[in-house]
């Protein structure tokens, strides 16, 4: 069984690395653009807007998560977004993965959340049946849409609000 601790600013060499892991399985080794100073800014700065977990198995680690916190106007209730959760390939298959997911969980149900969520890939077919087996269910009848890149700072050429 791993020990699983919230990561502190010593572990953003090991959160990055599992980031590039990660985007590596998922065929986009080239789209990593965050850096040590952008996750401390992220994760530990002045206002934080996400959290992480890692995983170790006695001193070496085997495995994050990565979530924030979003709201649901129907429920009127905070829920938790999981945006990543990686466990290395040497300790698949061992149950990190669920004590990440378990500790993700009990975090939301302390914290008031009405639901916890994420995406997975749709050719990620062990993700997907790894998640289902903990209970998640699929929301096949929404879309997820995403505005990046150069589309942002265009769309938000209306707008009246000026960032420095």
């Amino acid at each position: 069984m791993a020990t699983l601790h919230a990561a502190t600013p010593a572990d953003l060499g090991t959160i990055l690395t599992f980031i590039r892991e990660l985007a590596e399985y998922e065929r986009e080794p080239n789209a990593v653009v965050a850096t040590e100073a952008s996750l401390m800014t992220s994760l530990f700065g002045d206002a934080p807007v996400a959290h992480a977990v890692i995983a170790r198995d006695d001193e070496t680690p085997v495995g994050f998560a990565l979530y924030f916190f979003n709201f649901s106007t129907w429920l009127g209730k905070p829920g938790l977004y999981l945006e990543d959760l990686y466990v290395t390939p040497a300790a698949r298959g061992h149950g990190v993965g669920k004590q990440l997911l378990t500790h993700l969980a009990g975090i939301a149900v302390a914290r008031g959340c009405g639901r916890m969520e994420w995406a997975v890939l749709d050719w990620n077919a062990p993700a997907i049946e790894f998640y289902k087996a903990h209970g998640a269910r699929p929301l096949d009848e929404w879309t997820v849409f995403r505005v990046t890149g150069d589309a942002l700072p265009r769309l938000a050429a209306g707008s009246r609000i000026r960032c420095a």
